[in-house]
């Protein structure tokens, strides 16, 4: 056996490029985007290379080629020298996440190397490489026999970065992730465990055009288990045989009062549950949970739409679930349903991505937004939270930024502030429709919310905004603020 880097070191250099699509449009609010086009770099299935032309999904004007080369190296790092869990039993390990979302918003390069080696220093070594158990997995057989077992994860990414260097990552995905076979769909559950972050890694690699991230999106995904599928297939089955002509007749935010009032769903999570979907929700009310997450449909034409009608219920539900009179904080867990969303105005713009599949991974993400607001107790909502909000510093959008860029956490404050920013974007046009709550300066407001909020101090998120207890000790809010 032999170790990951010295693997990659054998491995020749691919000769050809992945496509970057260059996008020519202004963002709202950040200014209109660059359209000098900057020298190619190499990009391969093990290296990581940003470059000041590219165009995320949001992002700030105005990145320099030091930025983006100190964004690369540190990155690079991260892949060769660091697992994909900080701990054994698996806690993510969100650097990727954390700089390229501080990337888009043009941290300085200081900053960058800051908030690295503040996240860096618990991170673990990738274990050993067995490179007979690589070369096992391209046997289908074989390769479903690793599945789900963490220890596996080095494996798989060399595994995925071979595949990616020989079939390209656009192949690749949908090989592995959207061809619709057992294998495929086993992979695509997996996709949406482990709070979403195999979709939300992925959703990253393919925002930024850098193979070397999907490769570890897709070994992240392998090694999570798959037991959240039953919810999948328990949807689609019942959507089938109630809805032929796949006709939506409720908006989210309808679904998501109709929950709240099932009071044996409402309250099939219990505080001491290890986990609040798999031990409360498809334990205690799986039936229940099905019949309203399947009644979402997505119908052919409105994909864009509805992309914005989920984020905007679950940026809804995610601002909305307080808890007076504590202090204004934000769900931990919901708060993955907003990070996960602004991946999915990127899988709108991906050609090499069907529409049944563009359709049904919006509609599995869909439904497990719905489980997870049940799993917390389905709190009450009141958007009157959000309006009636008055920050100490009403900062605007740039303002909002820059704080959070330089806020020391290991990534889920940006990632919030830029999908917030992003939703605001994708919702501007669709505001007038019924099931859009959040709208106008409600977003810039969020924003505020959540800056503040994290910046209050300890705890920096409610962990199960459902629940009394989750509120125990977060203190009283000042009566200014609202």
């Amino acid at each position: 056996m032999l170790s990951r880097a010295t693997y990659l070191r054998q491995v020749p250099n691919p000769t050809s490029f992945p496509r970057i699509t260059l996008r020519l449009s202004s963002i709202q609010h950040f200014g209109t985007v660059r359209t000098k086009l900057h020298k190619r770099t190499m990009v391969t299935s093990s290296k990581i290379q940003l470059s000041p032309s590219q165009q995320p999904e949001l992002y700030l004007p105005g990145i320099s080629s030091e930025t983006a080369d100190t964004a690369s190296e540190l990155l690079q790092e991260n892949h060769e020298k660091h697992h994909i869990f900080f701990r054994q039993d698996g806690f993510h390990n969100h650097i990727v996440h954390h700089l390229l979302t501080i990337f888009a918003l043009n941290a300085s390069p200081p900053t960058l190397k800051r908030q690295y080696d503040l996240n860096a220093i618990y991170q673990r070594p990738p274990s050993t490489l067995d490179t007979t158990i690589v070369k096992d997995m391209h046997l289908p057989d074989r390769y479903k026999t690793y599945l789900g077992n963490q220890k596996y994860y080095n494996d798989f990414l060399v595994f995925f970065q071979d595949e990616i260097e020989k079939k390209g990552w656009e192949n690749v995905l949908n090989e592995y992730v959207f061809k619709g076979d057992d294998r495929a769909d086993d992979m695509l559950v997996r996709m949406f465990a482990g709070f979403l972050h195999p979709i939300i890694h992925l959703g990253f690699g393919i925002e930024f055009q850098q193979p070397a991230i999907m490769a570890e999106a897709l070994a992240q995904a392998a090694v999570h288990d798959a037991w959240i599928g039953a919810l999948f297939y328990g949807c689609e089955k019942a959507a089938k045989a109630n809805s032929l002509d796949r006709r939506p007749t409720k908006t989210l935010v309808q679904l998501l009062d109709e929950i709240r009032a099932d009071e044996k769903l409402s309250t099939a999570a219990h505080w001491d549950d290890g986990n609040k979907i798999r031990d409360g929700i498809l334990k205690r009310a799986p039936e229940e949970m099905i019949k309203y997450a399947s009644q979402y449909l997505v119908p052919e034409g409105q994909l864009e739409e509805k992309t914005a009608e989920m984020i905007n219920a679950a940026v809804y539900y995610t601002g909305s679930a307080q808890h007076p009179p504590n202090q204004v904080k934000f769900d931990f867990y919901y708060m993955h349903c907003v990070n996960a969303s602004i991946f999915f105005s990127s899988f709108l713009k991906q050609s090499w991505l069907s529409s049944a599949n563009k359709i049904r991974l919006l509609e599995w993400k869909v439904r497990i937004d719905l489980a997870m607001y049940a799993s917390r107790r389905s709190p009450r909502l009141n958007p009157s939270e959000i309006t009636n909000y008055r920050s100490k510093r009403d900062s605007n959008w740039t303002e909002i930024f820059e704080r959070v860029k330089e806020f020391e956490d290991d990534g889920h404050a940006s990632k919030l502030v830029r999908a917030l920013a992003n939703g605001e974007k994708a919702c501007k046009k669709f505001e007038d429709k019924e099931g859009f709550v959040i709208k106008g300066d409600m977003w810039r407001l969020l924003g505020n919310m959540v800056i503040d909020s994290v910046e209050e101090g300890e705890p920096v998120w409610v962990r199960s905004a459902g629940f009394e207890e989750a509120w125990e000790k977060v203190p009283e809010r000042e009566t200014a603020r609202l």
